[in-house]
Order: C-alpha cells, then structure tokens, then sequence
C-alpha cells in the first residue's frame, strides 16, 4: 500500500481525486482481483474514506474500463480474458501510431526533451532491478506509463491524448498478468530506445512501425499466459 499511498499523498488533493488514485492503482496492480466485488463498506475500511468519494471513484473507474457496475447496482473489477486484450490492442493499434505521428509533426525541443529525460529516467530504474519482470516493479511501472504518455505528449488532440492513456492503463493489468507467468525477463530497454531514437529523428513509418510491434507483442505474451479462450474472473 506505500506506493498507492505516495500516489494520493497530497493532502491538498480533493478526497474524491485521492480515492481515485488509489483504488486505481490497486485495480492496475492487482491488489483486486479480476472479477472481484467492490464492496462500498470494504472499501471504506480499506482506505478510510467515507462512501461518497469513493463511489464517485468507482464510478469514474467504470467510464475508464477498469471497473464494471453489475446488475444490483455494485461495482466489481473488471474481468481478464483473451478477448478483452484483443480489443484493447485493436484501438492501442488505432490510436498510438496516429497520436505518435501528430505528436512528431507538431513537436519542438522540449517535447524531445521530455522524451529523453523520461526514457533516462526509466532505463536508469530497469538497470537497478533484478533478472525478474520488470513491469511488476511500481517504480518502473509508473516511469514506463509516463516514457510512453512522453512519445505523444505534443499530439495536438487533448481526446486521442487521453483515450491513448487509458487504453494503456487498461492494458496494464494484462502486462503484470504476463509478468508473473512468463518464465523467462523481458526486458523492454532496447525496444524503448529504437522507439525514442526513430521519434526524435521524426521518422514517421519507423517509428509508427515500432510502437505497433511492441504493442503487440504485450498482447502475444497475455495470449501465451492466458490461453485462447481462457479468461481471469474469479
């Protein structure tokens, strides 16, 4: 819970935008399990906030994905399947290498600044770590969300901006998924790097190229892990 905390530690902060993170959190890193009930007296527990932010929370998690409301009115985590990922990559595929493009033609140098001080700042993390998955790391987890929200940061659509970041947050339980069953580290600093490099010398087709085949290749290891067909709701 230290990480989740460190998230919504500014007191200053509204109770509803600190409820929101932290449930957040908890739901990408699987502190919730897939399918799992949100029970609103748990919740209140758990966190120590009162019903009222915490349903506005739940609520906002709904319209990201990540949360799904049932038929009597509750909320539970949203499922894991083959499918869903399918989906998810399909508009990942839509979406990045149109918002990546934009961002190269519109960008200046500090949005190129941005880029690299972002990838520095996540390669410097992914050496400190051991052989194990990477992405389970929180740290490195959270430098990667923004190295990639860097790529697009001077897309001049505010919308294809944050739909590209919640597709990729949605993504994210999928990819810790996979970490925990593959059997063997990949590590993504290579591919992180050929990205970066094709962007910042605004190489359109390359680096659209890029960006697709390591999106897809998060979706080749959760249908590894999960299977055809198979799906996580318990």
């Amino acid at each position: 819970m230290e990480h989740s905390e460190r998230l919504a530690g500014d007191s200053s902060m509204p109770l509803t935008e600190q409820a929101f993170r932290r449930l957040r959190q908890d739901v990408l890193t699987g502190t919730f399990a897939a399918g799992e009930k949100l029970k609103l007296d748990v919740l209140q527990e758990h966190y120590g906030f009162s019903s009222s932010p915490l349903r506005e929370a739940l609520s906002r998690l709904s319209q990201e994905g990540l949360v799904r409301a049932d038929e009597r009115r509750g909320f539970r985590v949203s499922p894991l399947s083959v499918d869903d990922m399918a989906d998810i990559t399909r508009l990942r595929l839509m979406l990045d290498p149109e918002a990546l493009a934009a961002a190269i033609d519109a960008g200046d140098d500090a949005w190129e600044a941005g880029i690299v001080a972002a990838f520095h700042r996540l390669e410097k993390v992914e050496k400190r770590l051991s052989d194990g998955p990477v992405v389970l790391d929180d740290e490195w987890s959270e430098l990667h969300r923004s190295f990639h929200m860097s790529l697009i940061a001077a897309c001049p659509s505010e919308r294809l901006r944050m739909w590209s970041a919640s597709l990729f947050d949605q993504a994210e339980r999928y990819r810790r998924l996979s970490a925990r069953m593959r059997q063997t580290a990949r590590r993504k600093s290579n591919e992180h790097r050929r990205i970066m490099d094709a962007t910042l010398g605004r190489d359109k087709p390359t680096a659209s190229a890029l960006l697709t085949e390591h999106i897809r290749s998060t979706q080749r290891g959760v249908e590894a892990t999960l299977g055809s067909g198979k799906s996580r709701s318990n």
